[in-house]
This record gives C-alpha cells, structure tokens and sequence, in this order.
C-alpha cells in the first residue's frame, strides 16, 4: 500500500477524530385509511389488524397492503390486549430528555392473533426477568387520556400466564 503524504501545510496538524454539530428532523406524517382505522380504534382502546386474502397473514398496525403479496388487506381483525414477548433490549444508556428510568426494557411483542409484532416498553418486572416468550397484557393511559396514538397504551407488563410455546412465536424473533 503506497504511504500517504500531506501537504506540509497539514503536517503536525492533529487529526480530526470527531464532530459534535446539531441534528434536526422535522417531519409530519399523514396516516392513509388502514392507519387511520388502527388509530381511530386505539382511541376505543381497540387494536385492529388487518388480513391478508392470500397468506393469510394478520398485520398489526394495518398497511392496507400486504408486504409479501402485494394486495390490499382489507379484511379488518380485532385483536386482543395479550401477547408475547418475541425479543427485547435492555436499555441502559441515558439520552437527552428521557424521562425513564434506567435500565428499562423495550420489547417486539406479537399480540394474540397477530403476525407482525409492534415495539413497545415493558415494565412492572424486573429487566433481569424479561425473557422470549414471556407472556404480558397492555396497561392503558386512563380513558380521559387516551388519544389515537400508541401512546395510548402506557406499557406491557407480565400477565402471569405460562410462557408461549418456541414455535408459537419464532417466525418473529
């Protein structure tokens, strides 16, 4: 490998190992139909997926496509407030503004009847206790806060019930 050579107006000079600037995204999303239905029914406190006619497949929250198949999902399904833990991450790392405290645990969980787990927070167990296939239930913001957002849904949390089955949920992990 040939050496490398400055110019002598760089030699001595320190290198440049970082650069600490400002960062900025402003962006606004506009929900289509299959959105807008999941959220409208979120603020019931209603999870709605969505079906796929040919693989059958449940897509929570609904794309009104179906990202394999390439059709519209229009065959609506309601799901319940239960489901498990597919794979988590134990955060332990503080970023600016947070307002949880350390460690937590974020999850992919796969609600009951769904295909396609959603990320969300669990809490009430200890991060050390969180394991795949854990199973736990959503825990509501109070009716007068809720609002279409999955926001809306405070966190999961461990439901008691016995651990779901490997093949129940592997596809997804």
């Amino acid at each position: 490998m040939p050496e490398l050579v400055l110019p002598d107006r760089l030699r001595g000079v320190e290198p440049v190992r970082s650069i600490r600037t400002p960062a900025r995204l402003d962006y606004e999303f506009t929900a289509g139909r299959a959105t807008s239905r999941f959220l409208r029914g979120v603020a019931e406190k209603r999870l709605l997926g969505q079906r796929c006619p040919v693989c059958r497949k449940v897509y929570v929250p609904p794309r009104g496509a179906c990202p394999t198949d390439g059709v519209p999902t229009e065959e609506e399904v309601e799901l319940g407030h239960t489901g498990t833990v597919t794979t988590f991450c134990v955060v332990n790392v503080q970023f600016y503004g947070q307002a949880m405290e350390l460690p937590y645990v974020s999850a992919l969980i796969l609600l009951d009847g769904s295909d396609l787990p959603i990320m969300h927070l669990l809490q009430e167990v200890s991060a050390d206790d969180v394991h795949m296939g854990m199973r736990v239930e959503a825990v509501w913001v109070p009716d007068d806060e809720i609002e279409p957002t999955l926001e809306s849904i405070r966190y999961f949390r461990p439901n008691g019930e016995p651990d779901a089955p490997w093949d129940s949920y592997k596809d997804n992990v």
